[in-house]
Formats: structure tokens, C-alpha cells, sequence
């Protein structure tokens, strides 16, 4: 079971990730998506938001690479929405994904 933890949903994610001065919660190099989970220091004010905005286009016009956005409260309340969310976007994302193409 240990073998397998690391792709429970298809894909290999690394934890804390770092990409010039970022830090990625989670990353998969494979579909090139980044998964941030914001606590309430994110929400705090508008400089905060745009922050998250500008890095988040950092990344996809360096380097392709799309995040997804989750706060603690979304993971606590609907981790299963979340995942569906990661795996909707996992589906559409053109890769070797063992979830390609499939329903």
C-alpha cells in the first residue's frame, strides 16, 4: 500500500515545491498543476489577493504552470469537492495520465 500512497488519484504530486522564490504546496511535474491551500492570512486584504493573482500568472507564463486555489475551510468542509475539482482538471490537462480520457 505504501508503494502506491503517491498516486491515490493518478498523478504524483511533491510536496512544497519550489520554483525561483515560490513555494508550491503541492506539484505535479507530469501535468505541470500546482495545488495552493490558503489559510486566512491570504484573505486578509486586497494586496494579499493580488499577490496570489500575479504569482499565480508568474508561474503559468513561465513555466505553463496552472494552480489551483483551496482554502483551509474549502479542504475542511468539501475535501471530496475539492478532489473532484483536481481530478476534473487532472482529466483535462494533456498528459500521460493514467486518467486520460477516461469518464
Amino acid at each position: 500500500m505504501a508503494k502506491n500512497r503517491g498516486r491515490q488519484i493518478g498523478i504524483k504530486f511533491r510536496r512544497q515545491f519550489s520554483i525561483e522564490n515560490f513555494i508550491l504546496d503541492f506539484y505535479s511535474p507530469e501535468i505541470k498543476l500546482g495545488i495552493e491551500i490558503d489559510g486566512d492570512s491570504h484573505f486578509t486584504d486586497d494586496k494579499s489577493l493580488f499577490k496570489d493573482k500575479s504569482r499565480d500568472n508568474i508561474l503559468l507564463r513561465r513555466y505553463g504552470i496552472k494552480i489551483l486555489r483551496f482554502t483551509n475551510l474549502e479542504i475542511r468542509q468539501s475535501l471530496e469537492g475539492c478532489l473532484e475539482i483536481i481530478m476534473k482538471e487532472i482529466k483535462n490537462t494533456p498528459s500521460n495520465s493514467p486518467y486520460k480520457g477516461e469518464n
